[in-house]
């Protein structure tokens, strides 16, 4: 267990240096950051002294590791927008994206999950066929189209929720949250069911599939055999081996919502991070784009070595396989 931990943590930061070049890349090929911040009417004078207190004028082996140096400590520079430092840009807004994907995450397992185990067991009926028919709608529709739709009927035409912002959040620490107030649930709602929407028929289809290829192996043969109730065989023994390739899915997708969750903040107005990164794009402002680039790879790295990890909770086939290699 130990060397396997071992092992993956060295594939993390081999990943992680990687994305850091990339980033550190952009800083190199995307436009001149001393222009940026000193304008066109900058002297020549003005433009060395910069250029040295920046470190643009050593080596690029030189910069790229005062650059991973940097990033280790979570210093990605200034932004060239907005004039402040990139770690408290990223710190004021990381909460508000973790919590969108916190919520959508939950809601697409909760929902998910019950529902792809009962199409499973009940394929024949008309709610399992028309739960397939709606899980085609939602994985075949954009996330753009899904929120704008939500917000023409729940925030337009019924009122119920609003349409854009965060509401009121409760500070602790640095950490800000809307999730304490009845208010922050009131506009989490329509952008967490947005993100949702896709991720819950993914993991329907899923489970539905893995449900039904499990039921038909030997070994729940086996448990028919032996007379244990359908309680225990779908529940105990099915669902137990159905949830192993959903982890591995519902684990890339967690990231993903957090990657990926730019669309729904930018139609909902979301202040957290996808927000942020638009705003750079539109800008080009390098040290945010490249500081956003590493904060998700770390999220993706972090979550795959934690679904690894959750295999051997799971499946004890790997444990076992594990120990006879060691």
């Amino acid at each position: 267990m130990l060397a396997f931990i071992l092992q993956r943590l060295i594939q993390a930061i081999l990943v992680m240096v990687c994305v850091g070049f990339v980033a550190f890349l952009l800083f190199r090929y995307v436009g001149d950051p001393v222009l940026f911040m000193l304008g066109q009417d900058a002297t020549a004078e003005q433009i060395v002294a910069l250029r040295k207190d920046l470190g643009l004028d050593q080596t690029f082996i030189i910069q790229f590791w005062n650059f991973l140096t940097n990033a280790t400590r979570g210093e990605f520079g200034i932004s060239l927008r907005q004039g402040a430092k990139v770690s408290h840009l990223i710190a004021e807004r990381l909460p508000a994206t973790i919590e969108l994907a916190f919520v959508a995450a939950s809601l697409a397992l909760l929902a998910g999950i019950p529902m792809g185990v009962y199409a499973a067991l009940n394929r024949n009926t008309w709610l399992s066929q028309l739960l397939m028919t709606l899980s085609l709608l939602g994985v075949s529709l954009p996330t753009f189209l899904i929120g704008i739709l939500l917000i023409l009927f729940f925030s337009v035409l019924l009122g119920w929720f609003p349409s854009f912002g965060r509401g009121e959040v409760t500070r602790i620490g640095w950490w800000s949250t809307g999730l304490l107030s009845a208010q922050g649930w009131h506009h989490i709602a329509l952008p967490a069911l947005t993100l949702a929407i896709f991720q819950l028929t993914l993991i329907m289809r899923l489970v539905r599939a893995e449900m039904l290829e499990v039921l038909r192996t030997d070994y729940i043969k086996f448990a028919r055999a032996r007379g244990l109730s359908n309680n225990v065989i779908h529940f105990s023994h099915a669902l137990k081996n159905t949830l192993i390739p959903v982890i591995t899915i519902t684990g890339l997708q967690l990231g993903g919502l957090i990657a990926f969750a730019i669309i729904t903040e930018t139609v909902f107005q979301w202040p957290g991070m996808g927000l942020l990164f638009i705003q750079a794009v539109t800008f080009a402002d390098v040290p945010v784009m490249a500081a956003y680039l590493c904060c998700i790879a770390f999220i993706f790295v972090a979550i795959n070595l934690i679904v690894d990890l959750l295999y051997f909770v799971i499946d004890p086939r790997l444990r076992v396989t594990k120990i006879g290699n060691l």
